[in-house]
Order: C-alpha cells, then sequence, then structure tokens
C-alpha cells in the first residue's frame, strides 16, 4: 500500500513539471511557426509575382480580335498586386514616421532677470 501512494502522490509533481516544460517550450515553438509562416508568405508572394509575369505574357500573346466573353488580364493583374500589396504589408510593417525636429534652443545661459530689469519708479 505504500507503494500506491508514493506513485499516487507523486503524480501532481509530474504534472506541474510537464506544465512547466510545455509553457517554456511554448516561444520557442510560436517563434518557429512565425518563421515558418513568414517563409511561406514570403513564398506566396513570389509565385504571385510569377503568376503576373505569366498573365503579363498570356495578355501580350492573346488574339486581339475580341470575341463576346475574353479573359479580362488587366483586372486579374490589379488583383495579384493587391493581393501582393496586402503580402508585403504584413510582411514589411511600416514604421511610424519620424516627427518633425524641434529646433533647439542652442542657448543655455540663464540670466537672473532682475538684472536685466530697471527698479519699479
Amino acid at each position: 500500500m505504500g507503494q500506491t501512494n508514493r506513485r499516487a502522490s507523486a503524480w501532481p509533481s509530474l504534472a506541474v513539471l510537464l506544465a512547466v516544460l510545455l509553457s517554456a517550450m511554448q516561444p520557442a515553438i510560436a517563434a518557429d511557426s512565425l518563421a515558418s509562416e513568414r517563409e511561406q508568405l514570403a513564398a506566396l508572394t513570389r509565385q504571385l509575382d510569377l503568376n503576373d509575369r505569366l498573365a503579363e505574357h498570356a495578355a501580350n500573346t492573346a488574339p486581339q480580335e475580341r470575341a463576346r466573353y475574353h479573359f479580362d488580364y488587366a483586372r486579374l493583374r490589379a488583383d495579384l498586386n493587391r493581393v501582393r500589396v496586402g503580402l508585403q504589408d504584413y510582411l514589411l510593417p511600416q514604421r511610424a514616421q519620424p516627427r518633425d525636429p524641434v529646433p533647439l534652443v542652442g542657448d543655455y545661459v540663464r540670466r537672473d532677470r532682475s538684472d536685466d530689469e530697471e527698479p519699479s519708479p
């Protein structure tokens, strides 16, 4: 019966240890996950660039006579660009623009005003 009691009391300590270890691993897993996501989104951006070049080539080689229905390459390229800009905004967020600098006074000598003032009449 003593063996069973010791094993039962070890479970809460083991659970706490496991929880601490998993929580310590969480930032590393999150960092790896974020890096993986960024790599995938960068690859997607490159694929969008390739699709844009293919669409441009297809538009230039498409028959000039217009049928009743035709593919709108300009709209496709605009949508590809819109998605690309969205991905780039996520991957390379704009930093806050610097504020206009306030001019420095440059004169750090402080004069006592009582020396400059005339005595009151």
